[in-house]
């Protein structure tokens, strides 16, 4: 395809596709016609260019010539591409890793469906954690000129918002269940699935409910950094939703193509599952960080804790019962995960018994080294602690040291949430925050930090790389350090499995046998 001026995309195509251009592209001229080959050419238009996408699998946009681009800051070029990409796609994935700026690429590609008539509302589904945080935050900043509400609340009052004349409406993932109905009844013409993984599996309500909403007229842009992350499986249900040709109509069929049954109970991927998935989880774009930010470089820093002869005692109390429990039984991924948590915690200072009661350890030499690290810049630091009752441990120790710091886990509402974190970016003060890292692991910009402190590991790898990513996004302006404090074998397994990117059903057995030495 050749764009000859801003009216005009002319191109050469098989003579047997003259008549469907001209039946369905009403600005459509064929110059020449050898019987093989034509001379054809297009007028220029979003409709028209969406026609030949449809049919050829690209064509130039009108957006990159004619959109102006609103907002509080200038767009990347990849945040450009990956706007007129979905624009021309009724329906969509976008896996840009996170911090490349997918949300406002978003904003702005519906911003210009807007404006040319084409859609009139929006719905935007995505986690209750960023519902005000990322989503209306950066519509705010990225199309202030439309209007945004978020659904939340009682039935009531996220009916009143779905039945208003908001262009955007944001709603958490279970919410949609509650107003279904309502949902139905707008049509909302664009639906925005963010962290689109809480989609990937059929047999879910939360599936079944987007299915039902989704009409042949809606268009459906689904968003991740991490497509199917955990198995080739994963794919089925996102590919169900947006590409549905591209998968068998049953998942057996599916799992017959890209697993192997090793046993009963045992598949693992085939060796074209990746090709496969791939094909599947079309159309697509995908831009990593590394391909188009120049952000700051990331230093890895490892420090040693030593554990204190309370927290070493109760540490190999738990190693003996779990030898003994594990004495020519067989050990399930569920009981390895559960265990090695337990250690975990303990070495961490705190630990839920069985009676439910939390039984704090002394702590001292990584509370020390948590003031050190703090002590070596003089920016804004975020703590992930993953055991809630460990969260307080650390804030009550921060405050004896006169550092102001909040705390964000899954008790603190939404709105709260998206003040604290305002308040973070935008005032001297907190200067710390501690988090709970299920809570703020996925869309959420915290810039003004450059160090984060993991008081633990986590036990996955996506939440990890989203931790790293609240500061390693757009509008970080200083080199970055994560730091791991360890002190116990179980933490350092874990810290080398999260490093190697690794992390399975299998993994997590083998760590627990590697502590266990058997």
């Amino acid at each position: 395809m050749n764009v000859v001026d801003d009216t005009v995309v002319r191109m050469t195509v098989p003579s047997a596709d003259v008549e469907f251009l001209i039946g369905h592209i009403d600005r459509c001229e064929v110059l020449s016609d050898n019987g093989e080959m034509a001379d054809v050419v297009v007028y220029w238009g979003l409709p028209e260019m969406q026609r030949l996408v449809r049919m050829y699998g690209n064509a130039p946009n009108p957006m990159l010539k004619e959109y102006e681009w609103p907002g509080m800051y200038k767009p990347f070029a990849h945040q450009k591409v990956t706007a007129s990409y979905l624009t021309l796609r009724e329906r969509a994935f976008c896996f840009n890793e996170a911090g490349t700026g997918k949300t406002s690429s978003v904003i702005w590609a519906a911003d210009y469906l807007m404006q040319l008539g084409i859609i009139k509302r929006v719905l935007v589904i995505c986690p209750l954690s960023i519902m005000y945080s990322a989503w209306q935050a950066d519509i705010f900043k990225t199309a202030m000129h439309r209007s945004v509400a978020v659904a939340y609340g009682d039935t009531n009052k996220r009916r009143k918002v779905i039945n208003g004349e908001y262009e955007f409406v944001i709603i958490n993932f279970d919410g949609v269940n509650i107003v279904q109905e309502d949902i139905s009844k707008i049509g909302f013409d664009l639906i925005v699935v963010d962290e689109a993984n809480a989609y990937k599996t059929v047999t879910t309500k939360r599936w079944k409910t987007l299915a039902k909403l989704i009409m042949p007229s809606t268009r459906l842009w689904m968003l991740t950094g991490t497509p199917a992350s955990q198995s080739p499986m994963d794919a089925f249900g996102l590919a169900k939703l947006v590409n549905p040709q591209g998968v068998p109509k049953y998942v057996t069929a599916w799992r017959d193509r890209v697993m192997m049954q090793l046993s009963r109970f045992k598949w693992i991927p085939k060796k074209t599952s990746k090709t496969d998935v791939f094909t599947a989880l079309q159309p697509a774009i995908r831009y990593a960080k590394a391909d188009c930010l120049d952000l700051p470089p990331i230093v890895h820093q490892t420090r040693e804790v030593p554990l204190t002869p309370q927290v070493e005692k109760f540490y190999r109390a738990l190693k003996d019962q779990m030898l003994i429990e594990a004495a020519g039984e067989q050990i399930s991924a569920v009981n390895a995960a559960a265990k090695l948590s337990k250690l975990l915690q303990i070495s961490g200072g705190a630990l839920y018994t069985d009676t439910k009661e939390v039984v704090e350890f002394d702590v001292s030499p990584r509370l020390n080294t948590l003031m050190e690290v703090l002590d070596e810049t003089e920016n804004k630091v975020i703590v992930f602690v993953p055991f809630r009752h460990t969260i307080d441990l650390v804030s009550r120790h921060l405050n004896t040291q006169g550092v102001v710091n909040e705390i964000i886990n899954g008790d603190v509402p939404a709105r709260e949430r998206a003040e604290i974190i305002n308040r973070f970016q935008t005032q001297t003060d907190p200067r710390v925050l501690v988090i709970q890292p299920q809570s703020a692991s996925h869309g959420v910009t915290l810039t003004a930090a450059d160090t984060v402190v993991f008081w633990s590991p986590v036990m996955s790898v996506e939440t990890y790389l989203q931790c790293i990513a609240r500061i390693d996004r757009v509008g970080q302006k200083n080199s970055m350090t994560v730091v791991h404090l360890q002190g116990s074998e179980a933490e350092r397994r874990v810290y080398t499995m999260l490093g190697g990117k690794v992390h399975s059903h299998e993994s997590l057995v083998d760590l627990y046998k590697q502590e266990l030495g058997i």
